[in-house]
């Protein structure tokens, strides 16, 4: 159980369940994107981004200056549902939707 309390404590985080939800509505993201969503700068979002990697909930690569992010590989039945939850159960939730339109008002790469 140690396992799953870590993965909630990470989520107990607003700007970090949020990320999970856009991240697992939309796939890739670059960080610029992020930001913009969540209305945040960039060097909070990366922050935030960096403990979700750190407990192997996402995972990054390099394009050029820019940072790209996904949901990881769900390591269990547990992260297969939430995933599949923030997907389905929450795609309308008025924050989300929010934070949806922000993203796609972005100036920075998709």
């Amino acid at each position: 159980m140690k396992d799953e309390a870590s993965m909630f404590k990470v989520l107990g985080d607003p700007i970090r369940l949020r990320l999970s939800i856009l991240l697992a509505i939309h796939g890739e993201i670059c960080v610029c994107r992020l930001a913009d969503a969540l209305d945040e700068p960039q060097f909070k979002i990366s922050r935030h981004l960096g403990i979700m990697r750190a407990a192997g909930m996402v995972e990054a690569r390099r394009d050029g200056t820019w940072m790209y992010y996904k949901l990881a590989v769900p390591k269990n039945r547990l992260q297969e549902c939430l995933q599949k939850c923030f997907r389905d159960c929450l795609l309308n939730h008025k924050t989300v939707a929010a934070d949806t339109e922000r993203m796609e008002k972005a100036s920075c790469p998709t």
